[in-house]
């Protein structure tokens, strides 16, 4: 039998082919996983880091959670030493997990982390069970992460199916932040929670100023000019 040399090399060749089609799907395979397993968390510095061994379990409403998440609003003497204490600014180190929103730029942060929520929600109930269960233990629990301030809806945020209790734009911003440091982030439940009430802070300044000054056994009523909502409902 004649052996027609080009035959072989076509052989060779759609081997080589099937072999190289084996590796792209192998390596797709591996980048579509990891788009659906949670993120690596990240670790992340700041003040926050001292409360990891902050038990939440039992505390009732936003004061006793503020008082645990802030120890240091024991040494606020008025309310400028409150401000300092409760009021963010400039840049998170975790913007980069919640789109770059900032404290520097409340109105647009408010808008994106509102119309956030259901994205972040349904994608943390779908790859990250465990954040998920602690975010239901945080939100659906009286912890203050909600808007209290301008719904009346209390200090629980969240419903025990993970929905807001709230349509307006503060509740679901302070969820979206909520679920997302707890998806993104190693902070535990006291450092989540501290950070969901600087933005709070942020969105609600004179309520929350003067919870802390009453946390920290001052007067609230020598409250100056703070607005008493920033964005709207």
């Amino acid at each position: 039998m004649e052996e027609h040399p080009a035959v072989y090399i076509a052989i060779a060749l759609v081997a080589v082919l099937v072999l190289f089609n084996q590796v792209q799907v192998n390596a797709l395979s591996a980048a579509a996983d990891q788009l659906t397993r949670p993120s690596t968390r990240a670790s992340l510095s700041g003040t926050a880091r001292e409360l990891g061994g902050i038990d939440l379990d039992g505390l009732q409403g936003t004061a006793q959670n503020l008082a645990a998440v802030f120890p240091e609003l024991q040494g606020a003497t008025d309310e400028q030493a409150v401000m300092t204490v409760l009021f963010p600014t400039g840049t998170p180190e975790y913007t980069q997990y919640i789109g770059g929103a900032n404290f520097d730029d409340p109105i647009n942060s408010l808008t994106y982390l509102s119309q956030w929520f259901p994205t972040i929600k349904d994608e943390v109930k779908r790859t990250d069970p465990d954040a998920w269960n602690r975010y239901l233990e945080l939100a659906a629990k009286p912890h203050g992460l909600s808007c209290e301030y301008c719904c009346g809806v209390g200090p629980i945020a969240a419903a025990s199916n993970g929905e807001s209790l709230c349509g307006c734009q503060h509740n679901p911003a302070l969820l979206a932040v909520t679920l997302s440091l707890l998806h993104n982030t190693d902070y535990s439940d006291a450092q989540v929670v501290r950070e969901v009430m600087r933005w709070k802070t942020l969105f609600f300044p004179r309520d929350m100023v003067g919870l802390g000054m009453q946390v920290a056994g001052t007067d609230p009523s020598s409250i100056k000019a703070l607005p008493g909502m920033v964005g709207g409902c």
